[in-house]
């Protein structure tokens, strides 16, 4: 079940969103669909997202002491920074689709996706900057990190990695706009140094605990909940996690014939069936289980070490809870 936090801030979000694309140009329309706000023939539509970066910013700062219409102009830019990202990403691994719908490159082209991404970065900044100079420092921050991050796993396509080094993007690629919402949120409330470290170590763990739980969905995931079939991100040869452990626990052959499969233009079936069974017979998905778990534990003891109130507390530790378990 989704926790309720998701639907808390829901509304004032939607609405700030629609504030800050309100432009009238065709590249304004492209962000509105891509973020969830409309359709491709610009109208109006029910909102997709979870907001949970957003989401987490508010609450943090709220919770902190801090009022939810100062944190406003952070967390929206956070979320359009979260945004811009997602629209190159999908230019460059080549997704056709976000959320269920067509990608922005499949219906206006990949220049005009590369310039949509472009201004929805702008406006975040623009944004971010409404909540002062620190508030911005601390998105620009996680943004390079971001796309350090995806850079690194790019470099992954041309070799095998080990599990710490997945982790290591993971740290910049996923984890640095989890950490920045907590952040965001404690800067909003005027959070003192060491509790702002505080924040910061529950994204680190946030982050990974959300992107391996995402890395054995991509692989193990319900096909009737996340729309992909088993073995997706197998198909895609992409270098997740599970398979950077399926690469270090193997024997010689068998890293042997990983990369000899994964060095190929397309799988077949029969390539897909071999790395599934041998991900299997290596325990891999329990294994990635454990992590999950591992990370998330973390999370949630990080969380005593917050000025909280109980009932934040636990509410914060069920929503980690939640994203720990996810099915999609």
């Amino acid at each position: 079940m989704i926790p309720t936090l998701l639907d808390r801030y829901r509304r004032p979000i939607e609405d700030a969103l629609r504030y800050a694309l309100r432009g009238e140009t065709r590249l304004d329309e492209i962000l509105r669909y891509h973020i969830g706000l409309t359709d491709q023939e610009g109208a109006p539509t029910a909102f997709l997202g979870k907001l949970l970066r957003p989401t987490l910013t508010l609450f943090t700062a709220e919770e902190l002491g801090g009022r939810v219409e100062d944190a406003m102009s952070s967390a929206v830019g956070l979320e359009l920074v979260h945004g811009f990202s997602l629209i190159h990403d999908d230019v460059q691994d080549r997704d056709a689709t976000r959320r269920g719908r067509p990608a922005v490159w499949t219906l206006w082209g990949v220049p005009e996706a590369i310039n949509a991404g472009d201004l929805m970065y702008t406006v975040a900044v623009r944004s971010a900057l409404d909540a002062g100079a620190e508030a911005a420092r601390i998105l620009l921050d996680a943004t390079a990190e971001m796309i350090e991050g995806q850079s690194i796993d790019l470099a992954f396509e041309q070799r095998f990695v080990k599990p710490d080094e997945v982790l290591a993007m993971v740290d910049r690629k996923t984890g640095a706009l989890f950490r920045c919402a907590f952040e965001l949120g404690g800067c909003c409330a005027g959070a003192v140094a060491g509790v702002q470290e505080q924040l910061r170590v529950i994204g680190r763990n946030v982050g990974r605990a959300f992107q391996i739980q995402d890395d054995l969905l991509g692989i193990w995931g319900n096909g009737e909940v996340t729309g992909k079939p088993i073995g997706s991100d197998v198909r895609r040869r992409k270098k997740s996690y599970p398979v950077a452990l399926a690469h270090a626990r193997g024997s010689d052959e068998d890293r042997e014939r990983l990369e000899r499969i994964y060095a190929r233009e397309a799988m077949d079936e029969s390539d897909v069936a071999w790395t599934l069974a041998l991900l299997d017979r290596l325990g891999v998905r329990d294994e990635g289980r454990d992590a999950v778990r591992t990370y998330a534990n973390a999370a949630r003891e990080s969380v005593e070490a917050v000025p909280f109130s109980p009932e934040a507390r636990e509410t914060l530790r069920g929503l980690i809870e939640y994203l720990a378990r996810r099915e999609k």
